[in-house]
């Protein structure tokens, strides 16, 4: 860090504090070479998770769109939104902790069916209930025929 005075490359740390939102650490500087104070900010460097569509397009992770997904597949179904709100989140968490900066659409969609799965089996143990995750596992996976929303089902009904 230079200072912007006399351009010295040396200084040291008087006072340092996070901001009042906490996003970033205020810290007050004192020059060695000319002993004038001035103050920087640190942040946090995030590089965003690209996503790669299936038809090879790539743009941001969105966690709206994934809410809204999610959202739309337990519509009428017992599942809160905090509870959804925390799917997301822990989707999001394991994106960003991943060395992979770019991810496919479709790994998301197997990462969200996988939690949404989890989340109606523990409410209600019953058939039933698979209802909103073969909802979303079929705008994901984008089911051609019955054929292959019979495969899936019989996978799930295996699984228990």
């Amino acid at each position: 860090m230079k200072c912007p005075f006399c351009a010295c490359s040396e200084s040291k740390v008087i006072d340092s504090r996070p901001t009042d939102e906490g996003e970033r650490i205020r810290r007050r500087r004192e020059c060695i070479a000319c002993g004038k104070r001035f103050t920087t900010y640190e942040i946090i460097e995030t590089v965003p998770v690209i996503v790669v569509k299936k038809d090879k397009s790539r743009e941001a992770f969105d966690r709206v769109k994934l809410f809204n997904g999610m959202l739309r597949a337990c519509e009428k179904r017992p599942v809160s939104i905090a509870q959804i709100e925390t799917v997301v989140t822990e989707i999001e968490q394991e994106l960003q902790n991943s060395l992979d900066r770019e991810v496919t659409s479709v790994h998301i969609g197997e990462m969200a069916m996988e939690k949404l799965k989890g989340l109606d089996e523990v409410a209600y143990v019953r058939f039933a209930d698979e209802v909103a995750y073969v909802r979303f596992a079929s705008v994901y996976r984008q089911f051609k025929d019955i054929n292959t929303f019979m495969e899936e089902l019989a996978k799930l009904l295996g699984e228990k």
